[in-house]
């Protein structure tokens, strides 16, 4: 019994141990967030959708687009496939061996697609990707030389650039929060953890209002009531503007519009937002 005793109380030890490392980890990464780096200078491109907005690129189904902070280029999610990424990447300016972050939002195929052509041309490039991602999928990240960090928790991507962190159950999906001097922009590929989720996740990280919420809002099935409903919760969570698009659905962009009204933003493929 004494043994059984003993026995119990270092598998405790062991336990408590455990649980404040894993909280003492956590905690770092939070503080890592917390700075006061805004940007004064940043622009969005999308080059990735299934709306048009500019004739001279291509449509295709999924998202992407490029944040340019100061000198520092970050492509978020990389749409469907690498030909009309690229050649819209290309309509656009934009020089791939200058892109120095990718950031990955979910495993959907509209939203990684476009990868590998990215890596093939630009292998020196960070891509930060979902920690439940599949190891093969990460692998061949590394095939090409390029780095992968994988995000679990919130975490500090570049000065004034942030993740999430995974959110959400089945579908695990992170968002990037850009601080500008304008407030918090806040970018999600598809949303699957729900987008107000998404938001209040941004403001609980910053502590800081939002400026705009763009991406996929997945409302494609959504009723009306459910939308306005969550343009209710962006109201009361103070987002003073949107620029809907990829899987938000035609009916929730609508509504958007309708409701923000001057403080909506059309968005589509070719669309450049200047903060």
């Amino acid at each position: 019994m004494k043994r059984i005793i003993i026995l119990s109380g270092v598998i405790l030890l062991i336990l408590l141990i455990n649980f404040y490392q894993y909280t003492s980890k956590n905690i770092r990464e939070e503080i890592l967030m917390i700075d006061n780096v805004t940007s004064s200078n940043t622009t969005i491109t999308i080059v990735y959708d299934n709306y048009e907005y500019d004739k001279r690129l291509s449509i295709g189904f999924g998202f992407s687009c490029l944040v340019k902070i100061e000198d520092k280029n970050i492509l978020f999610d990389t749409g469907g496939d690498s030909p009309i990424l690229l050649n819209n990447l290309e309509k656009s300016g934009v020089d791939l061996k200058e892109i120095d972050i990718i950031v990955l939002s979910h495993i959907h195929g509209d939203h990684t697609g476009g990868l590998t052509g990215v890596l093939e041309v630009n292998p020196d490039v960070t891509v930060y990707i979902p920690k439940s991602f599949p190891n093969n999928f990460k692998e061949e990240i590394k095939s090409y030389g390029a780095s992968s960090v994988d995000v679990s928790n919130s975490i500090k991507i570049w000065d004034g650039v942030y993740s999430t962190g995974e959110l959400g159950t089945w579908i695990r999906e992170q968002s990037l929060i850009i601080k500008t001097d304008k407030g918090l922009v806040v970018i999600t590929g598809c949303a699957h953890p729900g987008v107000v989720n998404i938001v209040k996740k941004a403001k609980e990280i910053t502590k800081d209002d939002v400026y705009l919420v763009t991406g996929g809002f997945h409302l494609g099935e959504a009723s009306d009531s459910e939308i306005n409903s969550i343009i209710e919760s962006f109201r009361n969570l103070g987002v003073k503007k949107t620029a809907p698009c990829h899987c938000t659905g035609d009916r929730a962009i609508r509504v958007f519009e309708e409701e923000y009204k001057e403080n909506f933003i059309k968005a589509g493929v070719g669309r450049v937002i200047k903060i």
